[in-house]
This record gives structure tokens, sequence and C-alpha cells, in this order.
């Protein structure tokens, strides 16, 4: 059976029935003006249901039009219908009924303008029971706004504003302090908050550098996560990162507080989008990272440093190793960038009889040469390193049970008369930090206390009891003059006033 329905960007088959259908139109007018039986619009005349008049025969076809058929076809067709004519679609008679009492739905075409109007363009009527043919392209224009109609755009809208609330929300207890100038830091005497959820050791804790965003508080946890927390006012869990399949060593803050920066036991470092969760870069090291630092002029750049002797150095933006720094040791333990970033410090665990040669190494980033490697002459090893904010100067957590103190500039020596003593570090990798100001020293300790000194007189200023296991990392606020986030080895997570 012949389709009935012409569609202009149909297929080959399609344009090939139009041209039958066209062809047999034509000889049906072409044998009327022969006979000049051309039918006219006559007002007088009675018409029956659907236009037709009680005398005329409707011959059903099924195939080309016949001859017999053609001359009631343009009988019927060349006066002025209706819409109901248009959309005519009764089934046909029985086949045992005569020929004159059948039915067919053959669709009206109007005289335009004295001519007769080309079939292939009339509105296609689809008989009942069959499925038009419809083009690729109107299938796929239709699915995607079947799409749009199930999305509709204030939910998209809602949920990307879901998504960058972690971003654009400013807690209400830092406006009061973003509008002064900065205060004096202060010492943290009381329990503000407990954050649990972490099921493994928080190696390490940071707030955001940015100010109107330092109420956001990263950690990293063997347990394979790293978090970002509301330390501010909620302390609820704003995001749970899970890039890793190993234990999360080390993480920090990109300098625009949108990215973060991790490496893991899984030999992977990756950058991580804060308010997707979404990976933006995941390199492999071989190796089992142990520390991470961005470069401070060019945060395109960072350092990975870990089970291996090299640390390697690379660029985010081509993900590639664009140098590479051997020195010849087990292990790297920490990564320290020195003011502008010419040069840095790295950490590791080589020991050697009475003293630690090569246990701090300064390196030369343009050049991968060793500036000095005979830095730190004590034979303990030094887990973790901080810069001092203002002064030209860092210092280096050891193994020894105190904080030694270093020049930042060459030859990098250290000051063998202040050291930072009264905390156990044995064998953890706890960390120290500086206030914004300088003129504070906070450090964890193994026996879960977190203790501050006075930098300029080495004093110990205040002793907090604040976990039960190894207290690994404390994080003084950037803007808060007297809050700080401790962790520990059983994955608990505390903030202080």
């Amino acid at each position: 059976m012949s389709s009935l329905v012409a569609y202009e960007d149909s297929e080959s088959e399609d344009d090939s029935l139009d041209q039958r259908e066209e062809a047999t139109a034509a000889a049906s007018v072409q044998t009327e003006k022969n006979k000049g039986a051309v039918v006219r619009n006559d007002s007088n005349a009675t018409l029956g249901p659907r236009g037709f008049s009680p005398d005329q025969t409707v011959v059903e076809c099924r195939g080309n039009i016949s001859e017999t058929a053609s001359s009631d076809w343009g009988r019927n067709c060349y006066g002025s219908g209706t819409a109901e004519d248009t959309h005519f679609r009764d089934a046909a008679a029985p086949l045992s009924l005569p020929v004159t009492q059948r039915k067919i739905a053959l669709p009206c075409m109007p005289l335009t303008s004295g001519s007769v109007s080309n079939p292939a363009k009339r509105q296609p009527t689809v008989p009942s029971g069959v499925r038009p043919y419809i083009p690729k392209r109107q299938r796929l224009a239709t699915s995607v706004e079947t799409l749009d109609s199930k999305c509709p755009a204030d939910q998209v809208l809602g949920s990307q504003t879901k998504e960058s609330q972690i971003l654009s929300d400013v807690s209400a207890s830092l406006k009061p302090y973003l509008a002064q100038k900065p205060s004096a830091a202060g010492i943290p005497r009381k329990l503000l908050m407990s954050l649990g959820g972490h099921q493994g050791p928080v190696n390490t804790v940071q707030w955001c550098p940015l100010p109107h965003l330092s109420h956001l508080l990263l950690s990293a946890s063997m347990d394979k996560t790293f978090k970002v927390w509301d330390g501010a006012e909620s302390g609820r869990c704003l995001r749970v990162y899970t890039c890793h399949s190993g234990a999360v060593r080390d993480a920090c803050w990109t300098p625009c507080g949108r990215r973060l920066l991790t490496g893991s036991f899984d030999n992977t470092a990756v950058i991580t989008d804060v308010e997707t969760g979404q990976q933006s870069v995941k390199l492999d090291n071989q190796f089992k990272v142990m520390c991470v630092a961005l470069h401070p002029s060019n945060p395109e750049v960072f350092l990975c440093g870990g089970y291996s002797s090299s640390v390697k150095a690379w660029d985010s933006r081509i993900c590639k190793v664009v140098k590479v720094y051997k020195a010849g040791i087990q292990q790297t333990l920490d990564i320290l960038f020195l003011r502008g970033g010419a040069d840095f410090i790295t950490s590791s665990d080589c020991v050697s009889r009475d003293s630690a040669d090569r246990t701090l190494i300064a390196w030369d980033y343009q050049t991968t040469a060793k500036v000095s490697n005979q830095i730190y002459h004590e034979r303990y090893t030094c887990p973790s390193l901080a810069l001092h904010p203002l002064e030209e100067s860092f210092v280096a957590q050891t193994n020894g049970d105190y904080i030694a103190v270093f020049s930042s500039q060459q030859p990098y020596r250290m000051n063998k008369r202040r050291r930072f003593e009264g905390h156990k570090v044995e064998g953890y990798a706890v960390h120290c930090d500086f206030s914004r100001d300088g003129t504070i020293l906070a450090s964890g300790s193994s026996t879960g206390s977190a203790h501050f000194y006075d930098y300029h007189n080495t004093r110990m200023l205040h002793t907090l009891r604040a976990h039960s296991q190894p207290c690994l990392c404390v994080s003084q606020h950037p803007v808060l003059p007297t809050t700080a986030a401790t962790c520990d080895w059983a994955g608990e997570i505390k903030v202080w006033c």
C-alpha cells in the first residue's frame, strides 16, 4: 500500500512517490479538460456529508488512481473545501460491497487563481493505523526538546547555585574582621567545635588563604579522601573528594582558592575543582607522593616528592614534567619554597653515623643544581618545614623533639642559639605553623597536645590539651586572631578559639 504522506525532506523513495502522484494528477486534469467537464463551485448545489453530492460516485483506490477514479477525483476536488474536508479519514467499505457504495478519503486541493495546485505541496493526510515517516533531523530536534522540558532552566540554575555556595558564601563570623585592620595574633583557649568524619589519621589541615573564604578548612586523611569543612560556624562537611585510590598524604589550596592540590600513596598528584569536585589534572609520578608544593610566583607549576631519589616539577597546563631534581636519597619528607621561588628546600631521611648529611638540601629552581647540602648537621630527620611570613627565616621540625631555626638566605645557616623545645615528635610527621603576623609558632605533639611559642624569645606561651592521640598538625587562622584548627592520628579535627 503506497503511503499518502509526503515530506519535502524525506528520503528518495518519497520523492519518487511524489513524482508518480504528480504524473497521475496531471493526467487526470488533462482528461477532464478534453471532456470539457471541469466542475466549478455551485452555490445552489446540495451537498451530502463530508462535502460530497448524493449522486456522486466515490471509488476506493488501492495503488495508482484509475481513469474512472481520476474523473471523479477531478470532479470533487476543485471546489472550495472546508477544514472538515482536509482531515477526512473515513475507513474504506468492505470489499464485498458494490463499487458505487465504497468510499475513499482522497485529499481535495483548492483551485487557486484558476490553476491546479501541486499535489506534492498538499497537507499530509495519515490513514488510521499508519505511522508516518519522520526525518532523522526532526526526530533529533524532538528528543532535544523533550530533554529540555524535563530539565527546565530554573532547575539547572538551582543546581549551579547550590554548588557555587561553597565559594560564594561569606561567613558572618568573618565579616567584622574583613572590614578592619588585622590585629595581633592571640592564643586559642577553648574548644569551638569538633569535626568527625574521617576514618583514618588526618595528616594535615589548612585554612583557605583568601580572607573572605578563610572559613573553609581543608583536611587530608589516610582514608583516601580529603574534605572541605565550614570551620567557622556550622562545622559541617561541605564536600568530600574521592579522587585517590590510596592514602592522601599532603594537600594544599591554590592561591586563587578555587582548586586543591593533593598528593597520595597511589602515586598520583591531583588538582581538583573545589566547587564541582571534578579532577582538573591527574599526574602519575611513579612513586608514592608524600609532599607537594606550589611555586609561589607561578601556581601552575608544582613540586612532588616522596618515595623516590628525585623530586619532580610538573606544569599542570601541559601535564608534563618540566624539571627533575636528583638528590640520591631514599625519600623526600617535605618541600618548602623560599621567598620569590628562586630556591627551595627539601627534607630527606638521609642520615649517616654522627651527622645528617643531605638531611636538608637547598636547590636552585631554574638550573636544578644543589645550592647547599650542608645546612643541618645533626643526626635527626626533619619531617616538616615552615617559612616565616615576614622575616628571612624558616623553621624545621626535627625528630630530636625541638624546632630548629634557619636563615632563608644563602648560606642558609642554622641559628644554634634558638630552638623551640617542650613537645614530642617521636617519628610522627608533626607539622608546625606560623601565625599571620609571625609572632606565634604553633606545633603539634605525639602526646596529643598543641604547643604555642613566642617566636622571638622561643618561650612556650600555652599548651592546649587537644587530643588523646598524636596531634599531627596545627593550623592558625589567617583572619581570626585567636582561632586554630588541629587534627590527630585518630581522624578527629577540632577548631579552637
